[in-house]
């Protein structure tokens, strides 16, 4: 349900969720929405109240969002957290190399930001498949597929067949984030929910509390779906 409320600075997307106990809104950048899920049960027009009385926080959460960094000549991305310059030489044959803090792209000015990504994406498979392999082998389970996205929200996800999709974006993270989503997807192959069971499988696989690298996650995630846009 999407709500237009003149109080709030863009629409406001509500879900009602049966195992919800309280409010919680979040504001998603990307699809230019709030998103608030709620219990059941609970008034719509008491949750718009809510929701207005939060104008603040949502003032403040829009005014802190990182501008769009677009891949071209000159432009600072991370890559695995460490910041890379690209670097286009219009006379080098087409592709990308990454040498020492520098994205070396060839080609022409117009083709740079779509070999970047492209580049991009191919780490991040790389990475995310290598890393599920070995983690999955941990955990004593199959993997049917590792894919990678753009998702607007999640980080992974897992189906019951096995099949675990994850934002290329991790590739621009620290390493440790990354392990942590994967943790967290191969465990949901032993655990298809969030009980304690399965929290105690995900460090097990991460190798430790997943709490520091969480939080890491939320912090840096503004800013890693900034990449490639703008």
């Amino acid at each position: 349900m999407i709500s237009e409320d003149p109080r709030l600075p863009m629409p406001l997307r509500m879900m009602r969720l049966r195992r919800s106990r309280r409010l919680r809104l979040r504001v998603d950048h990307e699809a230019g929405v709030l998103k608030l899920t709620m219990p059941w049960r609970h008034s719509t027009k008491s949750a718009l109240d809510w929701v207005a009385g939060q104008r603040p926080w949502i003032d403040r959460q829009l005014a802190a969002a990182p501008a769009g960094l677009p891949l071209h000549d000159g432009a600072l991305i991370p890559v695995e957290g460490v910041e890379r310059t690209i670097v286009h030489q219009p006379g080098a044959r087409r592709g990308v190399q990454l040498v020492g803090e520098r994205l070396l792209v060839g080609g022409p000015a117009e083709t740079v930001s779509g070999a970047v990504e492209r580049w991009l994406r191919a780490l991040a498979r790389e990475r995310l498949s290598d890393a599920t392999a070995g983690i999955a082998a941990e955990a004593g389970v199959s993997v049917r597929s590792v894919s990678v996205g753009d998702p607007v929200s999640r980080w992974g996800s897992c189906s019951s067949s096995g099949a675990i999709r994850f934002s290329w974006r991790l590739v621009l993270a620290p390493p440790e984030v990354l392990r942590f989503v994967v943790a967290h997807e191969v465990a949901h192959r032993l655990h298809m929910d969030h009980s304690p069971a399965f929290k105690a499988a995900e460090e097990r696989l991460y190798g430790g509390p997943v709490a520091g690298a969480r939080s890491e996650l939320r912090r840096l995630g503004p800013s890693l779906r900034a990449v490639g846009r703008g």
